[in-house]
């Protein structure tokens, strides 16, 4: 009895420890998901906020359009001299005729000099070159302009002969790699290649696109690129991107200027968030890296990028394009599309159809005869000749002002139709005239109509929902349901698409029922840690096999948690910019909710408000504990919370903080205007072109400043008296003229 007593106990002592070895594994495991889930729900958040303010800086790629059509519809030019200017803004992005461009960007008349110990290039090239260069951009060296200019030149040549569409099939070779964006992160570039090995006669490669801007290597990652390219032109297949764009070239490189204003060299833009600025843009890289040559370099690669593929079809089973498609999306119009002809996708949309009325002449002064070579008339929806309407009576002066602006809009749109049939009149048959000008009995497409097949290719994005609605988060292509890519498979007999366009936290990812999968190659995109990088590969069964990996060391380094509280940091800093950046309107919304002008406003309301001003679509109140203080009573003095912002945002020379905040809100306009003045890239414009732009820029944004007080104002600023205005310069005159009202 006693030794059976003494077993009971036992075993009732072993099972009641086993029970709370069972509960503290419980508790242990309860806790462990609680902070799993609020690390993966900081995540989320910090990934909402990137993703919505990255794609609101987008819209402003659209916005340029926008701006130039406001222009158009809006102002009159008033001399021959700014009608010239507004031509000029119109038609200065567009690329030479075949003959002026092989002239302008003439690499034979260039010397390399003895000293160049960097790679040297011989065409027709072979693999060793592309090791040479390879080694070359390791050690940081830099290829000789004439070098680049002839590579770009043998590019095009090979390009102008591919197809819209390429067609890769897996029987020769084992497998087929297909990479997304990597936007100027050479590193990611060479860790593709030291994984999975060099393109070769059985390591096919396809590049889907925005292989530049943002990273600080695209120029290198174009050339290397462009090297395999040519030397296995059917193992290496280039997609264009829509940052192979001019006018999205363009827009990236000053904003890290605008946000620090002058108190900042140049010289110091790594040391600013990558999130809030974009701190690197292809333009300003070329020309930083080749400042003798680097105009000729970026006129060369505008054209080269014009001439991209605009998708891929592996073994007439997979499609690959940037961006995605749309419920009219059709692969046969975009077989035929002369693609050279979109040198920006930007500047494709047209405007609303009519007459045309005035001569050509009339908007630039150039004779008729050479805006229209004889070639032309063999091609297919070739633009007629406008013909003059009859002009109201100068009685009625608002008849009048409409019927001149809509004149002026007419020939600048059918002036630019023009020369984009004269670029597409080679000397050389391209594959794109070789099969329109086979095809006469073909539909003809309006412009508007091929302008659209390729927008929504290129910035196109999937979604859950069924259906297919403009996309407005980045203000241009699409968005598109499982219903839309269920109908393009089963039209064209395709078993799926692969896009990039879109970062994803792993690298990849898929939706619409596996039907769609997004593939991302540029590791630590939002700062370091924030996500990985992926490739895809393709055997003959077509299934997908990835590959992913993290360029950075010290992203290996980091456990889950610093890299969250690392990303979460930067997201919340690029956040309250842009808070800081809409002060005003800020200011006003709450005062719509503070009835009684107490200064306070409930935290609901607050909410409420930012998302009104802001439309970012953000949860601000999960965000609110990281934005705001919390307060006893919960209410928020927005006066001082706005003061806090703007401490945070204040530069080293205490700019006035309303001035600070109209240049945060406007950089993206001062940018783009700056560029586009600015033609040679040499950031200098000259106190005429200043003066016109000004005008312009005041019209759009609706700021009265006369005559005089421009010019005033450009004598003023000019502080170093060289009699041009450098980008400083241009900011201190926006600032000035900000004070003066």
């Amino acid at each position: 009895m006693g030794s059976g007593g003494s077993v009971n106990a036992n075993y009732k002592y072993s099972l009641q420890k086993s029970e709370n070895a069972f509960k503290a594994a419980v508790l242990i495991q309860r806790w462990y998901r609680r902070y799993v889930a609020r690390l993966e729900m900081r995540r989320r958040c910090t990934w909402r906020i990137f993703q919505s303010i990255e794609y609101a800086c987008e819209q402003d790629q659209i916005k340029l359009h926008n701006f130039f059509s406001y222009l158009m519809d809006h102002f009159t030019p008033s001399s021959s001299k700014e009608r010239d200017f507004i031509s000029r803004m119109f038609i200065s992005g567009e690329s030479f005729k075949e003959a002026e461009l092989e002239k302008y960007c003439d690499y034979e008349s260039m010397e390399v000099p003895d000293s160049y110990t960097g790679p040297h290039l011989s065409f027709p090239l072979l693999p060793d070159h592309a090791t040479a260069l390879l080694e070359a951009f390791k050690q940081k060296q830099q290829l000789h302009a004439r070098y680049v200019l002839n590579l770009l030149h043998e590019t095009r040549k090979h390009l102008k002969q591919l197809p819209n569409i390429s067609h890769v099939s897996t029987c020769y070779s084992e497998e087929v790699t297909v990479c997304g964006d990597l936007h100027g992160q050479l590193d990611d570039l060479f860790l593709i290649f030291y994984k999975n090995g060099l393109p070769s006669p059985s390591k096919s490669y396809v590049f889907n696109g925005d292989f530049v801007d943002r990273g600080k290597q695209s120029l290198e990652i174009l050339i290397i690129l462009f090297t395999f390219l040519l030397i296995y032109p059917k193992e290496v297949h280039l997609n264009r991107g829509n940052h192979e764009d001019h006018m999205v070239n363009l827009r990236y490189g000053f904003c890290v200027g605008l946000i620090t204003m002058s108190v900042v060299s140049l010289q110091n833009l790594t040391e600013l968030p990558f999130f809030c600025s974009y701190r690197y843009g292809f333009a300003k890289e070329v020309m930083q890296k080749y400042k003798v040559h680097g105009k000729k370099i970026l006129k060369m690669i505008q054209n080269v990028f014009c001439w991209l593929p605009l998708a891929t079809l592996i073994d007439q089973k997979v499609l690959i394009i940037h961006g995605g498609v749309s419920d009219t999306t059709d692969l046969d119009m975009l077989e035929k599309i002369q693609r050279n002809k979109f040198i920006s996708v930007l500047r494709g949309k047209k405007r609303k159809e009519s007459n045309r009325n005035v001569e050509i002449q009339e908007v630039n002064g150039e004779n008729n005869a050479e805006a229209d070579p004889a070639g032309n008339e063999a091609l297919p929806c070739l633009p007629s000749q406008p013909r003059p309407a009859q002009a109201p009576s100068m009685a009625n002066r608002r008849e009048f002002s409409r019927w001149v602006r809509q004149t002026v809009q007419e020939q600048i749109e059918w002036c630019r139709r023009l020369v984009d049939i004269s670029e597409s009149e080679d000397e050389e048959p391209t594959y794109s005239s070789m099969v329109s000008l086979a095809d006469l009995d073909a539909p003809c497409w309006t412009r508007q109509e091929e302008w659209k097949q390729i927008l929504d290719i290129l910035w196109s994005d999937p979604m859950p929902q069924e259906g297919c609605r403009e996309n407005t988060v980045r203000g241009g292509g699409c968005y598109f349901g499982p219903d839309v890519t269920a109908k393009i498979l089963e039209k064209y007999n395709l078993q799926f698409l692969i896009r990039s366009h879109e970062c994803k936290q792993e690298g990849y990812e898929f939706c619409h029922n596996r039907k769609v999968l997004t593939i991302f190659s540029a590791s630590n995109y939002y700062e370091i840690g924030s996500n990985r990088g992926a490739y895809v590969k393709l055997g003959p069964d077509l299934v997908p096999h990835f590959v992913q990996y993290q360029a950075n060391k010290t992203a290996h380094t980091l456990t889950m948690t610093q890299r969250i509280s690392r990303v979460e940091e930067s997201a919340f800093r690029a956040l309250r910019e842009k808070l800081f950046a809409h002060t005003s309107a800020l200011i006003s919304t709450f005062k719509a909710y503070d009835k009684d002008n107490t200064g306070k406003i409930t935290l609901s309301n607050w909410a409420t408000a930012v998302e009104s001003v802001l439309h970012l679509g953000l949860p601000w109140r999960m965000l609110r504990p990281q934005l705001v203080r919390t307060t006893a009573d919960g209410m928020l003095e927005y006066k001082s919370w706005l003061d806090d912002l703007a401490m945070e945002q204040r530069s080293q020379e205490r700019i006035q903080s309303s001035l600070l905040e109209v240049i945060y809100r406007n950089r993206s306009n001062l940018e783009t205007i700056f560029r586009i003045i600015d033609r040679d890239h040499s950031g200098l414009i000259s106190f005429e072109e200043f003066h016109q732009t000004w005008k312009l820029f005041s019209s759009h944004m609706k700021i009265e400043l006369t005559d005089d007080g421009i010019n005033d104002l450009v004598r003023s600023i000019d502080f170093n008296k060289d009699g041009n205005i450098d980008f400083n310069e241009f900011l201190e005159a926006f600032r000035l003229v900000k004070q003066t009202q």
